[in-house]
């Protein structure tokens, strides 16, 4: 891949590679630090692009592969020596129209099914992510994750679930989310 193609995916997808890194990384330094990764392996590799072909697909592949690559080599390093990292919140501002009491319970209940998305699995937290918040058909995670559809949908349907279940064993009502 040459400089011009990578500056197009950029421009074209760039914004939904970041969120994607960001989502995964649930840190906004790694997260930087992984997308910068993604297209610089992608201008290192000899591919050619074909853009009838979904490339955007080929570059979520790529930040994944990536990310499991360094959590396994993260994972092998705190077996050595263990470190651990503080989470900062991030803060949701509140329309004025909103009661301050329904913002807050909404934003807890964010706070919440994040939570229990990064204790998930991989194997059900990354469709999730691709498929919510990335906005990425069952296709197009099926692709990147080279699963089959029928898999990426029941993946999709157990982490659905097992956020449910979760939210209401710390006591939200079915009504509430």
């Amino acid at each position: 891949m040459d400089a011009r193609e990578i500056e197009r995916c950029i421009d074209d997808f760039g914004t939904d590679i970041y969120r994607f890194c960001l989502k995964l990384c649930g840190d906004k330094a790694d997260a930087e630090d992984l997308y910068q990764q993604t297209f610089l392996k992608a201008l290192e590799t000899e591919w050619t692009l074909d853009w009838e072909k979904n490339p955007k697909a080929l570059f979520f592949s790529l930040a994944h592969n990536l990310w499991k690559s360094a959590r396994r080599k993260q994972a092998r390093r705190n077996t050595i020596a263990p470190c651990g990292n503080f989470d900062d919140e991030t803060e949701t501002v509140l329309r004025s129209d909103e009661r301050i009491e329904e913002g807050y319970l909404q934003k807890e209940l964010i706070t919440q099914v994040r939570r229990i998305i990064q204790t998930l699995p991989e194997k059900f937290q990354v469709p999730l992510i691709l498929y919510y918040l990335s906005e990425c058909s069952v296709e197009q995670i099926a692709a990147i994750l080279k699963k089959p559809p029928g898999t990426v949908k029941s993946r999709l349907f157990r982490g659905r679930s097992l956020i449910k279940k979760r939210l209401e064993d710390i006591g939200y009502e079915r009504e509430s989310f």
